[in-house]
């Protein structure tokens, strides 16, 4: 959090690094200044504001990027969701200030972010994430022009690699059958099942609480979910959209897995003793703590080459509970709330067309509907004295 200063002395606050952020004032102009010492960045803000008072000018040409950057951060957090700020901070972090990181600000152009995007492709970089370090550099800058920093966006003349959104892979019936046999036994065989019976999301899944869960009303409340890059202590936030956060219903055979989890994980808490770190989580490693996303990939993988199924995501288990439940007739708005579409629309976009073709069974239904009794039968009497040849 900031530290605010007297009038005109500008602010302090703590960067997620440990460094300190500095940020002083003239003009209407911000600069702002980084160290890794609070004593340091106390001692440069104090020069800055005396050469201030005397009348200099100080140019904003001395802020860096990786500066904007850090001090863009700080208000972003405070205007988007954790998991987002998050996303935020690790693509600067991983993609942009390695290459870009003494770049002055009002040096950068669109020469300059176009030739990152081609650095980051020749990596072997996804273009899914050269969008998003496109989204940053769009936003970032857009807000850089706001506060009359730069005259222009440079990032808006510069395009994104163009993103296909990949063909959607889900499990048949057989499939998750066999699936789910091998996995019995396995240390993540309740998430497996849980998952496809329900379609949470994965960070949904592994934030789950036991006190999230009702045994006797047979009910999950999906009211948080495990952040993409926790913290120790810091693990959780807010569901994606407000539809996010609702109630499941779980049958039997799922609650029945849960209490044989919820079993062999009092065995490990045990076996962990003062090692356990209690955070009332249903799927935890083996000391208490969140599961790591990659650690659960990786046993995922591991079993689909054990079972001999086509090579999915863990998110591809979503789209198979989503088809699954759609192509046994649960109707597309039961299905949209328990996977956390904010809108029914959403899930018929996104699954509509793998909904079994009923055209016949609908012109059917709505001819026996609308054709009156006494017409129908009328129908029927004549039809059957057409003489067959």
């Amino acid at each position: 959090m900031a530290t605010k200063r007297n009038n005109h002395e500008g602010s302090i606050c703590q960067l997620p690094s440990g460094s300190w952020r500095v940020q002083a004032y003239t003009k209407g102009k911000r600069i702002s200044h980084t160290e890794t010492r609070k004593a340091d960045a106390i001692s440069w803000l104090r020069n800055m504001n005396q050469e201030i008072e005397s009348g200099l000018n100080i140019p904003v040409s001395r802020m860096t990027l990786q500066e904007y950057l850090d001090s863009w951060l700080i208000g972003m957090r405070s205007s988007v969701r954790s998991p987002t700020s998050g996303q935020y901070e690790m693509t600067i972090k991983r993609y942009i200030l390695p290459s870009l990181e003494k770049t002055l600000l009002i040096d950068l152009t669109s020469a300059i972010i176009q030739n990152l995007y081609n650095q980051k492709l020749d990596q072997g970089i996804h273009p899914r994430t050269i969008k998003m370090i496109h989204t940053v550099f769009h936003s970032s800058l857009e807000q850089a022009v706001k506060l009359g920093l730069i005259q222009r966006n440079p990032a808006l003349a510069v395009k994104a690699p163009r993103y296909e959104i990949p063909e959607m892979k889900f499990f048949n019936e057989e499939q998750v059958n066999r699936f789910l046999s091998v996995a019995h036994g396995e240390r993540y065989e309740a998430i497996y099942h849980l998952e496809i019976a329900t379609g949470l999301r994965q960070s949904e899944i592994l934030g789950l609480c036991w006190k999230d869960l009702d045994w006797e009303k047979r009910s999950l409340i999906v009211q948080h979910q495990l952040k993409r890059q926790f913290k120790l202590g810091d693990y959780f936030s807010q569901p994606k959209t407000r539809a996010g956060r609702r109630s499941l219903i779980l049958g039997k055979k799922t609650l029945s897995k849960l209490k044989d989890h919820w079993s062999n994980q009092l065995e490990e808490k045990r076996f962990a003793g003062d090692r356990w770190q209690e955070n009332d989580l249903i799927f935890t490693s083996t000391v208490g703590t969140p599961i790591d996303q990659a650690n659960l990939y990786k046993s995922f993988k591991v079993l689909l080459k054990k079972s001999g199924l086509p090579d999915i995501r863990f998110h591809d288990l979503r789209h198979t509970a989503a088809t699954l439940m759609l192509n046994h007739g649960i109707p597309a708005i039961v299905v949209s709330r328990r996977l956390g579409h904010s809108r029914v629309s959403i899930t018929l976009d996104i699954y509509g067309h793998l909904i079994p073709e009923m055209q016949n069974e609908a012109a059917e239904m709505i001819d026996d509907l609308i054709t009156p009794i006494e017409v129908s039968i009328a129908h029927d009497c004549t039809r059957e004295q057409i003489p067959s040849y």
